[in-house]
C-alpha cells in the first residue's frame, strides 16, 4: 500500500500542494478507515480496488472533501457536498473570536444566527462549544440546508438548531427570526474576475463565492440590516477577504458599527467584528 500511496502522490503533485496527504486521505477513504488507523495498522495491506479511480478524480481537480464526502471543521466532522463550500480552517477565526467574546461577557445562554450557513459549519461549531445556546441557520440554497440539517442531526445538535430557506436580498427575509446575541456570516466575497484554483472555481458553488467586481456586493446589502438582528449587547462577526478590511470596515462604520479585526493563523485579515 505504501508504494501505491507514493505513486498516487507523484500523480497528484502537479495539481496539489498536499499531494501526499491527499493520497493518504483517499486511501483511507477507500479502506473505510480513518487516516490515523490506516497509518497505524493497514500499511502492509494491498491497495483496495477503486483507489486508482479516486486518485483520477482528484487529478481532475475535484476536492478531496467532495470525493470523501466529509470535511473537518473546529473538531467536527461534517458532511461535504458540491451544494456547499468546503469549510476551511481560516473560518475557525470567527469561532475563536465568538467564543472569546461570549466567555468575556458571561454568555451561558444566548441565540446565534448563521447567515449563509452552507454546511452549517459556523453555527454547529458554536453550538457544540456553548451548551445552553440555541441557533438559527439560513441559506438561499435548499440543497445547502439539507446538508446543514443532516450535519446537525449527525452531531446531536438538531434539538438546539433551526434552519430556514431565506435570502437576505429579499425584503422581509428576517421579519420572524427575532433578535440575536451573535450573528455569524461567511458571505460571498470573491471578486468576479478573481483567479481561483481550478478545484475551487470548477467545483465549489459560485453563488457562495462571487459577489460582484469588488467582492463587496453582499456586504453592501447585508451590513445595513444587521442592527435589526442584534440584541443591544450583541455583535456580528463577518468573514472577509485578505484585502477587504478597510472597505468592509467603512461599510460597517456607515451603518453605525465600531469594528475590530481578527487575523487568521497566517496573519491575514479574516474576521471583522461589528459592535
Amino acid at each position: 500500500m505504501g508504494d501505491a500511496i507514493r505513486t498516487a502522490a507523484t500523480r497528484l503533485a502537479p495539481i496539489s500542494d498536499t499531494a501526499r496527504l491527499d493520497a493518504e486521505l483517499l486511501m483511507a477513504h477507500a479502506l473505510g478507515l480513518t487516516r490515523s488507523d490506516m497509518l497505524l495498522r493497514a500499511m502492509r495491506e494491498p491497495a483496495p480496488e477503486g483507489f486508482a479511480a479516486l486518485i483520477e478524480r482528484r487529478a481532475g481537480h475535484e476536492p478531496v472533501a467532495y470525493i470523501t464526502g466529509t470535511a473537518e471543521f473546529y473538531g467536527l466532522t461534517l458532511a461535504a457536498t458540491p451544494a456547499t463550500l468546503i469549510p476551511r480552517g481560516d473560518s475557525e477565526t470567527l469561532i475563536e473570536a465568538a467564543l472569546e467574546h461570549v466567555c468575556e461577557h458571561g454568555g451561558e445562554q444566548g441565540r446565534v444566527v448563521d447567515l449563509g450557513t452552507g454546511s452549517g459549519a459556523l453555527l454547529l461549531a458554536m453550538l457544540a462549544n456553548r451548551e445552553g445556546w440555541e441557533g438559527v441557520g439560513i441559506d438561499a440554497s435548499e440543497d445547502a440546508l439539507a446538508v446543514a440539517t443532516g450535519n446537525a442531526a449527525a452531531l446531536g445538535l438538531a434539538h438546539c438548531s433551526t434552519w430556514h430557506h431565506r435570502n437576505w436580498h429579499t425584503p422581509g427575509w428576517a421579519d420572524d427570526l427575532g433578535t440575536f446575541d451573535l450573528v455569524l456570516c461567511n458571505p460571498p466575497y470573491v471578486e468576479a474576475d478573481a483567479q481561483l484554483e481550478p478545484q475551487v472555481r470548477e467545483h465549489e458553488p459560485a453563488s457562495a463565492l462571487f459577489a460582484g467586481p469588488e467582492g463587496l456586493d453582499d456586504y453592501r446589502v447585508l451590513i445595513p440590516q444587521l442592527r435589526a438582528l442584534l440584541n443591544p449587547d450583541g455583535i456580528a462577526i463577518l468573514e472577509i477577504g485578505a484585502n477587504q478590511a478597510e472597505a468592509v470596515g467603512a461599510l460597517a462604520a456607515a451603518s453605525g458599527f465600531a469594528t475590530a479585526l481578527r487575523r487568521d493563523l497566517a496573519g491575514r485579515p479574516r474576521a471583522l467584528i461589528l459592535i
